[in-house]
């Protein structure tokens, strides 16, 4: 059986999910495979050439050995959901998605193993994109107690373009996807995505606790007073109106994406001012990324962002028409550049 599965780039709201905020997040053709079959024992055994390992553990034995262990957890997160399981088995995984790069290329994993598991299992219970994705994030994060929000997870396995609100509850609006002219930068810098998580996420908690105890009617979902009757410190003020102002732009780029037609442009300069908030606001961006923003720009890119957690890892340019040269830029300032398109979520290519 083989189950090819997305990475992803956060067009808008990147740092926000966690706070309950909405997100718009585009699967993208950079994708996953994990090629599986069942064994006669109870052995999982899980091959990783990409990064010279292999996983070996029994379905008797599915005790975490460290914060990342995934395959574990989503072996346990199925068996939580009713999957029964009898026999182990025997996986490949091989990805073109960089890794650890801010492209979801582990969400993308835990979202093929979960969806493997789902029609391997004794009672081979088909489940619904939304379900995997949902089940991706308890296994990913849940489980770990991990400072992450969800889109990583739903995105790759609902695939094309989401806006995803996880505040009252859950709510998936899939977008038009005719958007066109995507290329994926990779530093090559080495990101420590849950060190910058934790501080972006823990330090904006504080911040929301500090101000609800201000105003207990405080909703940042629709807070509009004026910033300076907060009694916050310059730091604390910051952080929260970056958080403020790319709400805002996300909120504005929907309206743009859902427009039957779009202005390319305005979209691009949204790109733009959601990344000068996550640069100069919340400090994720690096002199590299900057230059291989600046180079796309200069070569005809509409709008650049950095992807993902941020202090490394990729970047992205909206660039219809300019892709190539675009690319040719990024490379030219030490990048590796992808030209990449939306694409569908997780699938079966063979049972």
């Amino acid at each position: 059986m083989e189950v090819s599965t997305p990475g992803r780039i956060c067009l808008f709201g990147e740092h926000q999910d966690y706070l309950g905020l909405p997100v718009i997040a585009m699967a993208i053709s950079l994708r996953a495979s994990l090629v599986g079959e069942r064994r006669t024992d109870n052995q999982i055994i899980i091959h990783l050439p990409d990064i010279g390992k292999t996983e070996i553990f029994s379905l008797n034995d599915t005790t975490y050995q460290g914060l990342r262990d995934y395959f574990k957890s989503g072996v346990n997160v199925c068996k939580q959901e009713g999957l029964i399981f009898s026999n182990g088995f025997e996986c490949e995984i091989r990805s073109d998605i960089p890794i650890q790069a801010g492209a979801s290329s582990s969400s993308a994993i835990v979202v093929s193993w979960i969806n493997f598991l789902s029609h391997m299992s004794d009672n081979n219970i088909v489940l619904s994109k939304e379900k995997i994705g949902e089940l991706a994030y308890k296994a990913e994060v849940i489980e770990f107690s991990g400072p992450g929000g969800m889109m990583d997870q739903y995105i790759t396995a609902i695939g094309n373009m989401i806006y995803i609100e996880s505040e009252p509850e859950v709510s998936i609006t899939l977008l038009d996807s005719r958007l066109s002219g995507f290329v994926l930068g990779d530093s090559g810098e080495q990101k420590d995505t849950l060190n910058i998580l934790k501080y972006c996420k823990n330090r904006r908690f504080e911040i929301i606790k500090k101000i609800r105890n201000q105003d207990p009617s405080f909703n940042l979902h629709s807070y509009n007073h004026r910033l300076e009757s907060l009694i916050l410190s310059e730091s604390e003020m910051n952080l929260f109106e970056g958080t403020i102002k790319n709400r805002d732009f996300l909120l504005q780029a929907k309206l743009e994406l859902l427009k039957k037609d779009k202005d390319d442009e305005r979209i691009g300069i949204l790109l733009n001012q959601h990344h000068a908030v996550l640069r100069d606001y919340l400090g994720v961006s690096t002199p590299k990324i900057e230059d291989m923003i600046n180079a796309a720009s200069e070569a005809g890119s509409l709008g650049n962002k950095i992807n993902g957690s941020g202090g490394g890892g990729c970047m992205f340019a909206y660039a219809p028409g300019r892709q190539e040269e675009v690319a040719d830029a990024i490379k030219s300032v030490g990048g590796e550049a992808y030209l990449i398109n939306i694409d569908e979520g997780t699938k079966i290519i063979n049972f």
